[in-house]
């Protein structure tokens, strides 16, 4: 199914923003030409540095 991969992610979750949270998420993912996936992976990957 899908593209072979070396990072499978087969755990999805749902999550809910309000709307001033989702326009800071799309601009960056629009800046960055990146998914709103990869962009909240990018998010949580941070969390760990900190």
């Amino acid at each position: 199914m899908g593209r072979p991969t070396d990072s499978p992610k087969q755990i999805q979750i749902a999550v809910r923003f309000d709307s001033e949270t989702l326009q800071i998420l799309d601009e960056y993912c629009d800046k960055e030409k990146i998914s709103r996936a990869e962009g909240i992976r990018m998010a949580v990957r941070k969390l760990k540095k900190k």
